[in-house]
């Protein structure tokens, strides 16, 4: 008999659903797991369930049992898979379960950075309307999306679903090449020209060594003054403190961020320090999470375990 732990199974909301597998098997669940309890609670699990919580190799060394690790999530960051493989444990992630939430949540994103919605708002509660005397007021630019140019870091599925969406919207849209590369395959356009280009910049890549910061000062700086940027994907692709830096100094013109380099944000984060400026919406790593997107991530992460255990491994790492 199989033993399943689910470390955090409070990253997903009480509403949704979650079916159990199809064969014979001892479930365990837990809203949140601390560094410092995930040995003990793994250590008669045979397959154990990750959305957010780490398993590296110094605590996977001391889990000889565990046979199966299925990630609630599609990064892979939080597990080390060198070691696994290396140590014949099979890794399986969720792929394109949110294909319509997060291209949803960039667009919006988009539309508030672009008409400055959050700024608006701020002015109205501040009680600038009645101070103007007029029946509008201007006092942040207003900007189209038809006609605009998207940069997209990342064509994997969520790169392209945004791209979809931001061509039927009337956007020009570039793909770009991995920063550093000397030659650019079909349908990629360099990395830098793409900064330089680009009136809106929407990041959809896995987090790595080579992608850790990829967005920085000096890139930042290649930016249009009037562009935005916003961030899906993982908070270390880019610096946080350099993108604070940017939009106090009008380098760029806003900012769109979902995700953080630690989660949840730390108070003396720059961009929660920094969270009333009218050109910076701070979302809490929700982008993925439609009901309907939630819900489809709990189905496959249920059938890759039934799919391990037939011997299929679907989604397998």
């Amino acid at each position: 008999m199989e033993t399943i732990v689910f470390l955090d199974h409070g990253t997903i909301p009480a509403h949704i659903s979650i079916p159990r597998p199809t064969f014979c098997h001892q479930w365990h669940q837990h809203a949140t797991t601390t560094p410092s309890q995930v040995i003990e609670r793994l250590q008669l699990a045979t397959i154990a369930i990750t959305n957010k919580v780490v398993l590296n190799s110094q605590v996977l060394a001391k889990l000889p049992q565990l046979k199966f690790i299925a990630i609630a999530a599609t990064g892979t960051n939080n597990v080390d898979l060198d070691y696994c493989r290396n140590h014949n444990i099979k890794v399986a992630n969720i792929q394109g379960y949110a294909t319509r939430s997060v291209p949803e949540h960039v667009i919006a994103m988009i539309f508030a950075l672009k008409r400055n919605l959050a700024g608006y708002q701020q002015d109205i509660t501040n009680g600038e309307w009645q101070r103007q005397q007029q029946f509008c007021f201007f006092t942040h630019s207003i900007t189209d999306v038809a006609g605009s140019t998207l940069g997209i870091m990342g064509k994997g599925s969520l790169g392209q679903a945004v791209a979809t969406v931001a061509k039927a919207l009337g956007m020009n849209v570039l793909f770009a090449e991995h920063a550093g590369a000397t030659q650019c395959r079909d349908g990629y356009h360099p990395f830098e020209q793409v900064l330089r280009e680009a009136d809106i910049i929407s990041l959809h890549c896995p987090l790595t060594p080579t992608t850790k910061n990829m967005i920085a000062a000096p890139q930042l700086a290649l930016m249009k003054s009037s562009a935005i940027i916003i961030n899906t994907s993982r908070g270390g692709l880019i610096n946080e403190q350099a993108l604070v830096d940017a939009l106090l100094s009008c380098q760029i013109a806003g900012a769109g961020i979902d995700v953080f380099t630690t989660e949840p944000a730390l108070p003396s984060n720059p961009l929660i320090a920094h969270c009333q400026l009218p050109n910076l919406i701070l979302t809490p790593h929700v982008a993925w999470g439609s009901d309907s997107a939630i819900q489809t991530l709990v189905n496959q992460l249920i059938d890759n375990i039934n799919s391990f255990h037939q011997g299929t491994h679907k989604n397998q790492l």
